[in-house]
């Protein structure tokens, strides 16, 4: 097939990209800037200019594929106004749905498993609890599952909060790591024993692979290694390699003031499911987990 891709050039884009590619797929990777494009073509991958805000730019791209994977992962705005990146977002999957309509094409949207259900196990059946944490990706992912019913076979791949491996410079764990140098101390809350799903970012590009080539319209898949690490155990793997103390702190506030913006996150209790995206794709992680990919080290050599 030839895929269009936006977010070609991301942290997960980029591994969809390669994935895509040693499977025999033609890839066209959006690019709104000349540096992108000029990755994209060192990699021999065909060259779109344009915007994911540019919505004349998406529906040409769309056009000319076959299928279309939507990696952007929400970096479409410059602004931090989280209602006006959603209604951005939604868009964007809009009008691309609006080129697909009746073409029997596959359209994969990026979504997100965290905190879906909080304080009990997710499945892809279930239907999730709406809050802040959610109000962001549910309605861009309702509205292109909604596409089924519009000749599109269209499905979501949910990765969970940590998508770790080599490359990771800006997400959880980095900013994790980040914060016990900066506290001198490896924290978690509570006891720590609340779970935060995980998946490595190899495992997950073989799942966007797998869904633009054969999931069922209106499919919803968990991008899922691991259904719950306890944070505790992340908190001692950082520890471990910094040579660090690792504590408990106490409740809300002094979470509030330790891990700032990340609080809400590291007390949240998560664990997700990939029982059905294992049966039905034959989907099995096979990359390190997330404790030994921050024993690796390679996270900590920057």
């Amino acid at each position: 097939m030839r895929i269009f891709v936006t977010g070609a050039t991301g942290y997960v884009g980029s591994a969809v990209v390669a994935e895509l590619m040693a499977s025999g797929h033609d890839v066209v990777g959006l690019a709104r800037s000349d540096s992108s494009a000029a990755a994209l073509a060192a990699l021999d991958v065909d060259v779109h200019r344009g915007d994911v805000s540019d919505l004349d730019s998406l529906r040409s791209g769309a056009a000319a594929a076959d299928g279309v994977i939507y990696a952007a992962n929400q970096h479409i705005s410059e602004t931090t106004d989280s209602a006006a990146r959603a209604k951005a977002e939604r868009n964007a999957v809009e009008a691309i749905g609006l080129e697909l309509e009746g073409t029997g094409k596959p359209f994969v949207v990026t979504s997100g498993v965290i905190g879906r259900t909080p304080g009990r196990l997710l499945t892809e059946d279930d239907e999730a609890d709406m809050s802040p944490l959610t109000a962001l990706r549910l309605p861009v992912e309702a509205s292109v599952l909604a596409l089924a019913d519009r000749g599109v076979r269209s499905s979501s791949v949910a990765l969970t909060p940590t998508v770790h491996g080599v490359g990771d410079t800006r997400g959880f764990v980095s900013m994790l790591i980040a914060i016990a140098r900066e506290k001198g101390v490896s924290a978690y809350v509570g006891d720590g024993s609340n779970r935060w799903p995980s998946v490595h970012r190899l495992d997950a590009a073989r799942l966007f692979r797998l869904a633009i080539e054969s999931a069922p319209a209106g499919t919803r898949l968990h991008a899922v290694g691991e259904e719950g690490v306890p944070f505790r155990d992340l908190a001692q793997a950082i520890g471990q390699h910094l040579d660090l103390p690792v504590e408990s702190i106490g409740g809300a506030a002094e979470a509030a003031e330790h891990f700032s913006i990340l609080a809400l996150l590291v007390t949240l209790d998560s664990p997700v499911s990939n029982a059905l995206t294992r049966e039905r794709f034959d989907w099995e992680p096979t990359h390190p987990t997330l404790v030994a990919d921050i024993a690796d080290g390679h996270y900590f050599n920057r």
